[in-house]
């Protein structure tokens, strides 16, 4: 069981934002949570009601509000005396995440090889390789073009809202694949596999649909441990 956070880690930095009119509790949540995925708030960063109310031009009951979701997400935690901070990345949790993504994703791409894509999906999923590739050195950017790509398929097979709801149980695995990016995983691998997903789904080919997807979902756990031995303080080993 985790005992807190072992540093005081200095307040999160707030990023600039011009806020024309007080911002409502999802908005804050969905602007919380990004910065959080993309670690522009860092694990272990410590976090202030006032200083987030004056970030988003509202008073602290939205701002506590959105940190309530975050804590159900396992993104923030509050310690009573101490303050609330922001989760280090659960490695059983990233496991987890990719055990069901993994099941989900390869279904899903299994029913479109077998049905086929419209001519309009086919475009949504090359337009996402594009953007990949001219995103190659913005790993937020890059990160956005991989997740347009995935959820094509879902959207392709009519089975979109399964993607939503992937979206709150991989967001562990998103953390670790962000800081995974681009040093540790080559994006140049990354769109690889993307491409070969594509080409297997477009050719009907079944079994090689669900080698490619799993090599590929397999990407993040292949540095695992090596970001826990290097980024100790932002990953909890609790495997």
């Amino acid at each position: 069981m985790s005992t807190g956070p072992s540093l005081s880690p200095a307040p999160a930095k707030e990023t600039p934002r011009l806020v024309t009119q007080p911002m409502t509790v999802t908005a804050i949540y969905e602007a919380m949570r990004s910065d959080i995925v993309v670690l522009n708030l860092k694990p272990g960063t410590r976090v202030s009601e006032n200083e987030l109310a004056r970030r988003f031009g509202t008073s602290r009951t939205p701002v506590r509000e959105a940190l309530l979701r975050l804590v159900e997400d396992g993104l923030v935690e509050v310690w009573p005396q101490r303050g609330t901070f922001i989760t280090r990345i659960s490695l059983s949790a990233v496991r987890r995440a990719r055990f069901v993504r993994e099941a989900m994703e390869v279904a899903i791409l299994r029913q479109a090889a077998e049905s086929g894509l419209s001519p309009a999906t086919l475009v949504r999923l090359e337009e996402a390789l594009a953007e990949q590739e001219a995103a190659r050195d913005a790993a937020a950017r890059f990160t956005l073009a991989d997740d347009a790509f995935h959820r094509a398929f879902a959207d392709g097979i009519r089975v979109g809202n399964i993607w939503s709801v992937l979206e709150r149980e991989k967001v562990q695995f998103d953390r670790l694949r962000f800081l995974s990016l681009p040093n540790v995983t080559p994006v140049d691998t990354l769109i690889a596999q993307h491409k070969t997903m594509l080409a297997a789904v477009k050719a009907g080919d079944v079994a090689q649909v669900e080698r490619a997807t799993r090599e590929h979902l397999s990407e993040v756990l292949k540095v695992a441990d090596t970001l826990a031995a290097t980024h100790a303080e932002l990953i909890v080993n609790d495997i």
